[in-house]
Parts: structure tokens; C-alpha cells; sequence
């Protein structure tokens, strides 16, 4: 909380960030649209932050107890979504409270998220078996979490940034659902399905990469541990 209201501060008064939707839709306060963006980014920076000392902090299940590894990924992402719960909870008091607008289409909101996490759980399953080899790698992943941070419309509109450089940051796994989510829960917007379509197919395609690469390469923890 403490941070939200830094971040509401230096964006939208410092800087004078504005979304074009929040002229339109009334009611709406520059710390709602904020905290969305926030609980998307914190639960992807929960999951993937945690999964290279996943396995390495787990290592008795992997020397002497018969245990399926493979789901200490998806217990960590029951751990973020619950913390991620809490805070929706939160937005959505603190939008009642201030009076802002609801919509229908909030609850489309895990239709959008669905493949997020699915992307989000793919890419902990590699990270978590890479993180048995480069014990390191954790540094290295915290300051990747806050640089992609940064290059998402967390803090300000996709709009606003260049049309020459608005490409690299559609790269970023959190711009699309970042932007799909204010969609359903803030602006009262249906998601874009062919947006979600896509976003999907690649999910789908790095959660399997992910899986079958911790699958392959498990054989060698009991070594390195």
C-alpha cells in the first residue's frame, strides 16, 4: 500500500500520467487503474522471483523422499494468487469506497488472466530447474523482473509510448494482460479474443516447453544437490 501511493504520486503528479479511458469513464481515480497494473506485475514477480530456489530450498524431496517436485511451481503460484486475491479484494473496496464504477465485465477477469498464468507457470518450471545449476541466476532474474517493470504499462498508458517503439514493449509478457485486465475490470471493455487467442497459443507453447524441460533435465538434481 505504502508503495502504491509513492507510485500514484510520482506518476500521476510528478510525471502527470493520464490514461485517455479515465476521461472518459467518470469516477475513475489514477490509483485504481495503478493498482492493476501493480497486482498483475506482483503476482508474475511473486512466481517467477521465487522459482530458481524452488527446488534448491526443497532439496530433501529431491535426495530421499519419492515427492513430485514438479508441483512446488504450482504450490508457490496458489501462494502468489491467494496474496493476489487479498489484493483484489483491497481494489475493489477501495473502489466502492470511492465511489468508481463497476462493470459487468470484471467478471471476464479470469478468462484474461488464465493464460497469464499458464505462461507464468511455464516459465517458473524452467527457472526452477535452471536455478539447481546456476545458483546465481535468482540476481540475475530480480533485476529482469524490474526492468520488464518498467518497459509495461504499469505506470502509464500504452499509448503513450512511440508508435517505433510501442513493438518491443508487445514483447513483454505483462503488457497483454496488464492492458486486457484494466479492459474487463476498470474501463468495462470485452477483451480482445483474438489478442487472447494468441497470447493463449504461445502460453500453451511455453508452459509445455517449460514442463518438459524440467522433466528432462530433474535426472541431474540429486547430483548437484
Amino acid at each position: 500500500m505504502a508503495m502504491l501511493v509513492i507510485y500514484t504520486f510520482v506518476f500521476s503528479v510528478v510525471f502527470k500520467a493520464r490514461w485517455a479511458a479515465q476521461n472518459e469513464v467518470a469516477g475513475v481515480s489514477f490509483a485504481v487503474v495503478l493498482f492493476v497494473g501493480l497486482i498483475v506485475q506482483g503476482l508474475f514477480a511473486e512466481c517467477i522471483g521465487r522459482a530458481p530456489g524452488l527446488i534448491v530450498s526443497h532439496a530433501t524431496y529431491v535426495k530421499k523422499v519419492v515427492f513430485p517436485i514438479e508441483i512446488l511451481p504450482v504450490v508457490a503460484m496458489g501462494s502468489a494468487l491467494f496474496h493476489s486475491f487479498v489484493s483484489f479484494i483491497v481494489l475493489f473496496v477501495a473502489m466502492l469506497l470511492a465511489g468508481n464504477p463497476f462493470h459487468w465485465t470484471i467478471l471476464l477477469a479470469p478468462v484474461v488472466l488464465a493464460p497469464f498464468l499458464l505462461l507464468t507457470l511455464g516459465l517458473s518450471w524452467f527457472l526452477a530447474a535452471l536455478g539447481v545449476f546456476l545458483r546465481d541466476i535468482g540476481q540475475m532474474i530480480g533485476l529482469l523482473v524490474t526492468a520488464l517493470l518498467f518497459l509495461s504499462p504499469v505506470f502509464y498508458p500504452l499509448s503513450a509510448i512511440p508508435e517505433s517503439y510501442r513493438a518491443i514493449v508487445l514483447l513483454n509478457p505483462l503488457t497483454f494482460p496488464v492492458e486486457q485486465a484494466r479492459d474487463v475490470l476498470i474501463w468495462g471493455k470485452m477483451p480482445s479474443w483474438s489478442g487472447l487467442a494468441v497470447y493463449s497459443a504461445i502460453s500453451w507453447i511455453i508452459a509445455v516447453l517449460g514442463f518438459a524441460w524440467f522433466q528432462r533435465i530433474r535426472k541431474g538434481f540429486a547430483d548437484v544437490l
